[in-house]
């Protein structure tokens, strides 16, 4: 999503500078062209050597270096996204009073891409009307801002905001600003759901089964990059939150239909890529059953099914995607599904089938609508989302 794309990552001089590194890292490994500018400032946090080597490119802090004339000018243009990371107070002020004393003020004030800051500062500092003033005024000129964060600062630990963002929600909003353009899920809303859900036996024993959660957060993850506003409903799961993202966490099949019936009716596109327990007890011990009186017999009955539950606070025009997993070729069975259940688009999954299915990083897929299936390659889960959102935004 971001490869050839280029980008100018301007660092100021804070001690949140070593985070940098890692943006300028996964930057580069993920194919984008990166220039760093630092400030004078910034260039006694970390020496300007470290970002060339991880960057591969040379690194610029002077307006009066003689082998970049007007390089303020000249990356301004070049760049498709300007993102200064951290920015301090100090900054902040400079650039929102339109100072351009250095190269990166002076790059700033010549921009004519978006800019992302991510403030990182003392918390009294950035609780002082002046920059709370500077970053209104900043945000008035277009600028978009990701953080900051509250937690441990340099001086100690703090209950307010100060410390900037970590490196994965920057990229993540580099990635927004990068691939939103032009894409129809920019402002709207989306739904998904990801992993498993549980039903209770006893006290401490569950019905359940292995799905992870990757596929419908790399879902969540690739639709917030391409601007929609997501909220993903989420059985149990130890993945990192999506940055960006609104979480909404359940437990059983009953939650999980609750949650998506009181968002439903909001979204433009709901992708249902949770794998809900399909059984449930149909009594549940209220004290656990002893393993020592041997075998015990279990009544299942299904759960509520959430799609077909659902169904009928769909709003108008709302694209729905389903996920089918079958342990044989099940292309007829899925078709069947998506109308049983009034789906748009139904992805197939074949169990066992080597790197596809629960708990990979990989998938190989089908997408089965009312008139075709299509088969996809071996990709990653992300590269799946991506396929799958092209199909949402070509029925949106």
């Amino acid at each position: 999503m971001i490869k050839d794309r280029r980008i100018l990552l301007g660092v100021s001089g804070g001690i949140a500078s070593y985070k940098v590194c890692s943006i300028v890292r996964r930057l580069a490994e993920a194919g984008a062209v990166v220039d760093v500018a630092m400030t004078a400032s910034a260039t006694e946090f970390i020496r300007p050597v470290t970002f060339e080597a991880l960057s591969g490119r040379p690194v610029v802090s002077s307006l009066w270096q003689r082998d970049h004339a007007l390089a303020h000018i000249e990356l301004g243009k070049k760049s498709d996204l300007i993102v200064v990371a951290p920015a301090t107070a100090n900054l902040l002020a400079r650039a929102a009073a339109g100072i351009a004393d250095d190269l990166l003020t002076a790059i700033l004030l010549a921009a004519e891409v978006p800019i992302l800051a991510a403030p990182a500062m003392n918390d009294n500092m950035f609780a002082h009307p002046a920059t709370a003033a500077n970053l209104t005024l900043l945000k008035s000129r277009g600028w978009t801002l990701v953080g900051p964060a509250i937690g441990d600062l340099a001086e100690g630990p703090s209950d307010r905001p100060g410390r900037m963002a970590e490196p994965a929600e920057i990229i993540a909003h580099i990635e927004r600003l990068l691939c939103s353009a032009g894409s129809k899920l920019h402002g709207k809303r989306m739904l998904v759901t990801a992993g498993p859900t549980r039903e209770k036996i006893d006290p401490v024993r569950v019905i359940t089964n292995p799905s992870s959660g990757r596929m419908g957060f790399a879902v969540a993850a690739a639709a917030f990059a391409r601007g929609a506003d997501v909220t993903l409903v989420t059985g149990p799961t130890e993945l990192s939150v999506p940055p960006g993202v609104v979480v909404k966490r359940v437990e059983s099949t009953a939650e999980m239909v609750n949650e998506v019936g009181r968002v439903l009716p909001e979204v433009a596109a709901f992708v249902m890529a949770a794998a809900p327990a399909d059984y449930q007890a149909s009594d549940i011990a209220v004290a656990k059953l002893p393993r020592l009186e041997g075998a015990i017999d279990l009544t299942l009955q299904p759960t509520v099914d959430v799609l077909e539950s659902t169904v009928a606070s769909r709003s108008s025009g709302c694209i729905v995607v389903g996920f089918a997993l079958e342990t044989e070729p099940g292309v007829e069975r899925a078709r069947a599904k998506l109308e049983r259940k009034a789906l748009d688009l139904i992805v197939l999954n074949e169990a066992g089938r080597p790197g596809s299915g629960f708990e990979t990083d990989t998938n190989q897929v089908t997408f089965v609508t009312a008139r075709e299936s299509r088969a996809l390659p071996l990709l990653s889960k992300r590269q799946v989302a991506e396929r799958l959102l092209d199909e949402v935004e070509a029925m949106l």
